[in-house]
């Protein structure tokens, strides 16, 4: 559920507000439905839940000129951002977290400042290293995997992930420090959503009731 809340909120975020198709729309236009449970349906359950909890604002529109039913087009609140970010800092500091959270939360980072990114990120490298530590104590990578039989080729599949996220997190804390991408308070931020009517060459074009509403 982390995930489809960091997804929703987000994408109501970066469009001020949005009816629940645009939500739709955008997150398969970023192919979340591939690598997330971002479903039409868990989309709109979300929206319709978060609006209960607060986190949204429900405005109810009139019908379009063009004759489609009326929308209820959703509004980000002061706490559904606290909850957005608060999201976006967990994901990015817990080293462990599931792909598709990290994935969202990397998707998300430049609604936070630059230096704070940084930290962050800093903080889940010093994560994976303590979790590397306490699994060589038991095996050693130089030893490789078959000095504990075939099972320790799961000891060598954790360690290698391991090695290679905190790597992976290295060049990107390197590209953020060297200036790359657009972060909070910093200017015009990178356009990720969808406008009004515009074609999503990645849409999936599967029909769900919750589209005209």
């Amino acid at each position: 559920m982390s995930t489809i809340r960091l997804l929703v909120l987000g994408a109501v975020r970066q469009h001020g507000r949005a009816h629940g198709y645009q939500v739709r729309n955008d997150l398969e236009y970023w192919g979340a439905h591939e690598w997330s449970n971002a479903k039409p349906g868990s989309i709109y359950h979300a929206l319709r839940q978060m609006a209960k909890q607060g986190l949204l604002i429900e405005h109810e529109t009139a019908p379009s000129t063009a004759g489609g039913p009326p929308r209820t087009e959703y509004e980000i609140t002061a706490a559904g951002t606290e909850e957005c970010l608060r999201l976006v800092r967990e994901a990015l500091t817990s080293y462990d977290q599931k792909m598709d959270i990290k994935s969202a939360a990397i998707g998300f980072m430049v609604e936070l400042p630059r230096a704070e990114a940084v930290t962050l990120l800093k903080e889940r490298i010093r994560g994976i290293e303590a979790w590397r530590s306490s699994v060589t104590e038991h095996y050693v990578p130089d030893g490789g995997p078959e000095q504990l039989g075939h099972i320790g080729e799961i000891m060598n599949l954790w360690v290698h992930t391991a090695d290679a996220e905190a790597e992976w997190t290295r060049g990107l804390i390197a590209r953020i420090e060297g200036g790359a991408y657009t972060f909070a308070r910093e200017g015009e931020p990178f356009v990720g959503v969808l406008a009004e009517g515009e074609k999503n060459p990645y849409a999936t074009g599967e029909r769900h009731p919750g589209d005209a509403h």
